[in-house]
């Protein structure tokens, strides 16, 4: 399960730090209503932080040791916010008040 939504995770993250979606529940929406991921769990990102982006980014480093960086490098956004221990809700609302 870590080897498919890992990867998927952290290219909704790269998303949203290219600014193609403001906030993380838009991705949510597009993998919930047009890509059939499963609503009960809330979408990628949801998931993500239900876990935490630190469990994600450092499956991420496990995976890219295991297979090399193609699809397991992570996005600059996941490892600040996994550094400094933050969710994507914390990340969402403070781009809210700017």
């Amino acid at each position: 399960m870590e080897r498919c939504l890992y990867p998927l995770i952290n290219e909704g993250i790269r998303i949203l730090e290219e600014g193609i979606a403001l906030r993380a529940a838009d991705v949510d929406v597009v993998w919930c209503a047009g890509y059939g991921f499963p609503r009960y769990r809330g979408g990628p990102m949801f998931y993500a932080d239900t876990i935490g982006l630190k469990t994600v980014h450092d499956g991420m480093l496990k995976y890219r040791e295991l297979f090399g960086p193609m699809h397991w490098q992570p996005s600059p956004l996941l490892a600040r916010l996994a550094s400094e221990g933050r969710s994507l809700a914390d990340w969402d609302a403070a781009r809210q008040r700017q």
